[in-house]
């Protein structure tokens, strides 16, 4: 995968500035990493206009908000003001293609516990990275022997910082043993879901996923998918726990998130799912996810805030 490349103006605490100014001390990089939260949102370039198509920004924001505050944080900014600070951004740094938005926030600490300031320090910047999309890509997923975190350990609904060792245990351990993905289950031994995404199975043409009580966080992109299935794919969908012997007795199934976007799962720890292949409901899914988030289809209008080149 090529080195993603961040655009040179972020937002710092409350104004556009250069990269290179937005700096904090070295000191601070590890304690302020555990008292930390974070956004990931995409902008799809729509293939006509050319505009950029900021997908999700409000339901992002608010999950920030509520990151924020889930990890006892104070936020000088009202979500208007960062809603405003992503599209004055995206428009400062006016990309040609495709980007990730990565908004932070942070606390300052001279040790690795408590926070010194319970105020947050906000980051916003911008990176280029590819859509797959449309593409041939599939996932060759192992169950991972790291159990997922719970919700009275280091909650997974909060999009912290933190949590993510969890999943780069997973990750790690899914590639060294030669698999695309991991796929992490609760300690009850019930399906959670992916590293930073979550898993929709499909039998006898039905849509299963499972519950944001099951370990997962409560993801933007999985209410998406939902959204579209019931109202555009036509689909049955329930949220449920789901047994780890589920994931080799499906028809199909298939990984979803902000960065993974929609990515068919054809194995699972070497079985194949189906005839091995990407199925039917997985490509309709990331078919009609692509033409949402483009703007090619122009229904759910409410889920884009289009910023223009020329603006």
């Amino acid at each position: 995968m090529a080195e993603s490349t961040i655009f040179p103006t972020v937002w710092f605490d409350g104004k556009l500035a250069p990269l290179e100014s937005a700096t904090i001390n070295i000191t601070q990089m590890g304690p302020a990493s555990v008292s930390s939260v974070f956004e990931g949102i995409r902008a799809y370039q729509n293939p006509t206009t050319k505009a950029l198509n900021i997908f999700q920004l409000d339901a992002h924001l608010k999950r920030f908000l509520q990151s924020i505050r889930l990890v006892r944080l104070e936020c000088d900014y009202t979500f208007d003001q960062l809603r405003e600070a992503v599209v004055s951004l995206v428009r400062e740094n006016d990309p040609a293609a495709d980007v990730y938005i990565r908004p932070f926030a942070y606390a300052e600490s001279t040790t690795f516990g408590a926070a010194t300031s319970k105020i947050a320090h906000v980051v916003i910047h911008v990176t280029d990275w590819d859509s797959k999309l449309k593409t041939d890509v599939v996932s060759h997923s192992a169950v991972s022997s790291w159990a997922r975190l719970t919700d009275n350990q280091m909650a997974p609904r909060v999009k912290a910082s933190a949590n993510y060792l969890n999943s780069r245990y997973a990750s790690e351990e899914a590639k060294r043993n030669g698999y695309d993905h991991a796929i992490l289950l609760t300690p009850q031994g019930k399906v959670a879901e992916g590293p930073g995404m979550c898993l929709m199975l499909a039998r006898d043409g039905k849509l299963i996923t499972p519950a944001v009580t099951s370990g997962i966080l409560e993801s933007i992109t999985r209410e998406t998918v939902l959204q579209l299935a019931r109202q555009a794919l036509d689909l049955s969908v329930t949220e449920r726990e789901v047994d780890r012997t589920e994931l080799y007795t499906a028809d199909e199934a298939f990984f979803c998130g902000t960065g993974i976007e929609v990515v068919p799962i054809v194995t699972v720890d070497r079985l194949p799912l189906g005839d091995g292949k990407p199925g039917p409901i997985s490509t309709r899914m990331r078919d009609c996810y692509h033409d949402v988030v483009r703007g090619i289809e122009t229904g759910y209008e409410s889920w884009r805030t289009v910023v223009n080149h020329e603006d």
